[in-house]
């Protein structure tokens, strides 16, 4: 964690410019984007619609089905792009009070969202408005205009479809007319009703008139017989009692006898196919009664004024009489007899033509049973046309109107800080990342490669005590480095401190190595070569010493440790350390005075180009690195350009190490000391 805080903090400018674009375009954002409210409202469509299926089997018959929503043809998907074309959102745009802000239709149709919400029959429909009042009237317009233009898409729909059904249907009812009255000619001119009751009424009508015809047959013979009794007990055949029974009698009784005779015969036939309470019976009937009260009431008179030239006796008149209807009856009974058989034979060939009229009668049935069908289906299928239409362009219904919550749903400043704050997070990270990847920091394994000794691992202060007293003192890592130095054979005894960048506390390792050095009883110089920043010497409380000055005399700060600080105008500082200016003044305090030690405060290597000047004079090199602040390249490019100066890293002093290390530096120390 110390370690990745460290790398943040390396790359705080990049870091820190990202931050301030990212908060820049979020304030942006939230001040100049316009205020957007939305009204939601909510559309439901049935479950289920009717659908009419015409069934040419059993066209009588309309058959009502569920109708599920298809894949292929969702109403739900089709009501959503309905009220989303143009046709729709034109009648919505030039009723907007602010039309003119849209030019285009297409940017218009941004302020609409109508989906169908997964696993149900509901639509939602969203509309945006930069007021709450404006957002609702565009809901309210979009529902008005889609109803309308649903409704005009049936009718279309109906109109286009109706104009072919309907004279289809204008010719199926012309057929089935057709087809009707050659169905009901047949039937009248054949008297057929059904094939079935047809025969079964022809086969009792014959048995009827067979059964009466036997009976007329009985009634003849049984009237000839009687004849002939009659005409015995008078000993005279029929013939000749009727010639003397018409000599007696008059021409009226003659006529009578005759029509009576005629209505009998009329009587017998129509009782055999018509009932007792049959008009044309009864009026027999009553013809039949008034003849023969016209023949008695000739007999009568006949009797008053006539006598029988055959027998005078009344009893043989009377039964000459019986012998003249005995005989009339006879002849009736057997002409109806004859009547009867023809009737029967007619009957018999009639049914005899039965089937094929039945076959006739039969396809003129199927011939109207089919156009029926045709039509009826045709009919129904004209019906459906209109219910389709409603299952094509279904029906909705306001499930909830349209709502505007107070606040703008747009900006959503919450979301604009959210991501504001995410994008902050993963660009810095990013860039931190990246420029790490360009500038990573120093490692071990770097330290190793350039196989240069690490004489001294500093942990991180808080501070620098610039007393040089005990709190310096304490450093037990600043001794360890001091005797390191000391076992080394140092070119006149001076040494350069040296760092790539500012900040890896090359001025601090000075200030704790000469006062280590001062405790082994070294006479100390201390050179403050960072003529930019001179932090050395503003760190003791002292101002450095104008170049100029022919007596540039070093500072004494304690006992036997002194300071040499010049002041170098910073246009004049690379020609002062090139043209040997410092060379000539660190040569002249060396000659007057006697040091054990030289340290010199080197500016920055990386960033300067005296630095390299400078380790070239002194000669050797200790080098500063710090854990969490140097760069690798930085590292290497300083090193190289040392070397090709012909300085010498005599070793590395490593700085701002965990702090756990100080302990084992701490005893390992001790260690040695009691050893």
């Amino acid at each position: 964690m110390k370690k990745a805080t460290k790398i943040a903090v390396r790359h705080w400018k990049f870091v820190l410019a990202w931050n301030k674009i990212i908060l820049g375009i979020a304030v942006a954002n939230i001040a100049l984007l316009p205020r957007v409210w939305i009204s939601k409202s909510l559309l439901i469509l049935p479950t289920s619609t009717s659908n009419v299926d015409a069934d040419l089997d059993n066209s009588d018959d309309l058959k009502t089905k569920e109708v599920g929503f298809s894949q292929q043809v969702n109403p739900l998907n089709v009501i959503s792009s309905i009220a989303t074309s143009d046709n729709v959102l034109k009648k919505v745009w030039e009723q907007d009070p602010q039309k003119t802000s849209y030019k285009q239709l297409s940017e218009y149709r941004g302020l609409f969202d109508v989906s169908p919400e997964n696993d149900s029959t509901v639509i939602s429909l969203s509309v945006e408005g930069s007021t709450p009042k404006l957002a609702t009237e565009r809901a309210q317009n979009l529902i008005a205009s889609l109803k309308e233009r649903l409704q005009e898409l049936r009718q279309d729909r109906v109109i286009s479809q109706s104009e072919f059904i309907q004279d289809e249907v204008r010719q199926a009812h012309r057929k089935l007319m057709d087809a009707q009255k050659k169905l009901n000619k047949f039937k009248e001119a054949g008297n057929v009703i059904s094939d079935e009751h047809d025969a079964k009424q022809k086969v009792i009508t014959i048995n009827a008139l067979n059964k009466s015809r036997v009976e007329a047959l009985a009634e003849a013979k049984a009237a000839q017989a009687q004849t002939r009794i009659l005409s015995a007990r008078l000993s005279l055949p029929p013939q000749t009692a009727l010639k003397s029974l018409q000599t007696k009698g008059t021409e009226t009784s003659l006529s009578i006898r005759e029509k009576l005779s005629k209505v009998n015969i009329s009587l017998q036939e129509a009782q055999t196919y018509l009932t007792d309470n049959h008009p044309r019976i009864e009026n027999l009937k009553f013809q039949q009664e008034e003849l023969r009260n016209e023949l008695q009431e000739d007999r009568v008179s006949d009797n008053s004024v006539s006598s029988v030239a055959i027998n005078p006796n009344l009893a043989d008149r009377h039964i000459v009489h019986k012998l003249i209807l005995a005989e009339s009856q006879a002849e009736a009974m057997s002409s109806k007899a004859q009547q009867l058989q023809i009737q029967i034979n007619y009957l018999r060939e009639q049914l005899k033509k039965l089937p094929t009229k039945q076959g006739i009668l039969m396809d003129l049935q199927r011939r109207y049973d089919m156009t029926k069908k045709i039509y009826n289906g045709l009919v129904t299928q004209a019906e459906k046309v209109r219910l389709s239409a409603f299952d094509t362009y279904p029906s909705f219904q306001l499930l909830d109107e349209p709502f505007v919550n107070n606040e703008a749903s747009s900006p959503n400043i919450q979301l604009i800080i959210l991501g504001a704050v995410l994008i902050s997070i993963f660009g810095s990270v990013a860039i931190i990342l990246l420029q790490e990847r360009r500038d990573p920091l120093i490692s071990p394994k770097d330290i190793q490669q350039k196989n240069f000794p690490v004489l001294a691992s500093v942990p991180y202060m808080k501070g620098l005590d610039t007393s040089m007293g005990e709190g310096i003192n304490e450093k037990v890592e600043f001794q360890r480095l001091a005797s390191a130095i000391s076992l080394l054979h140092l070119e006149n005894k001076s040494l350069m401190i040296a760092s790539a960048n500012s900040g890896e506390g090359k001025t601090t390792v000075t200030l704790g190595l000469a006062n280590a050095l001062l405790e082994l009883g070294f006479r100390i110089l201390i050179v403050d070569a960072d003529f930019r920043k001179c932090e050395l010497t503003q760190s003791l409380g002292y101002y450095g010493q104008s170049i100029g000055d022919l007596q540039l005399r070093p500072i004494n700060v304690f006992e036997n440790v002194d300071l040499l600080a010049m002041r170098v105008p910073e246009e004049r500082i690379a020609e002062f350390v090139a043209r040997g200016g410092f060379e000539q003044r660190l040569n002249a305090i060396k000659n007057s005075a006697q040091y054990d030690y030289i340290l010199v405060d080197s500016p920055p290597v990386a960033l300067t180009s005296e630095a390299a000047i400078i380790g070239k004079i002194i000669h050797n090199i200790l080098f500063v690195v710090r854990t969490g602040i140097s760069s690798r390249n930085c590292f290497h490019d300083s090193v190289e350009q040392l070397k090709r100066y012909r300085a010498e890293v005599i070793g590395l002093t490593v700085n701002d190490v965990d702090s756990h290390n100080e302990k084992y530096i701490y005893s390992y120390n001790v260690n040695q000391q009691i050893q």
